[in-house]
């Protein structure tokens, strides 16, 4: 039976449920550009598409939306890049024929977003 033991001076930070929502959207919005692209582009635009859609939008989330981001943005324009993701990823959604998906990514990604933008806030 292993114990982990605290050591001094590390502070690790509590992983909240809203972290692992947050965390759940991220991996759903490059599945779904993925999907979107292998499946609605021809070839080899599907293959330039469903790899470099969810790669760009794992370099935006790295460099302005990450817990420790390369760029620190004003609260609000980090809103505004994290709200630009999820309206990709909804019209991703449409352009599948999958609207109601769209919609719900759309409602969970908007709302876990505002919780921890006021968290971040206040």
């Amino acid at each position: 039976m292993s114990h982990t033991v605290a050591e001094p001076g590390v502070q690790r930070p509590a992983v909240t449920p809203l972290d692992i929502v947050r965390v759940l959207v991220l991996l759903a919005a490059l599945v779904t550009l993925a999907l979107w692209g292998f499946g609605e582009w021809a070839t080899p635009w599907n293959i330039v598409v469903g790899i470099g859609a969810p790669l760009l939008t794992l370099l935006i989330w790295a460099l302005f939306l990450s817990p420790r981001p390369v760029l620190r943005l004003h609260p609000f324009l980090r809103a505004l890049v994290e709200v630009l993701i999820y309206v990709g990823v909804t019209l991703a959604w449409w352009s599948i024929g999958q609207a109601w998906a769209g919609i719900a990514f759309a409602v969970v990604a908007v709302a876990s977003g505002v919780i921890a933008g006021r968290r971040a806030l206040g």
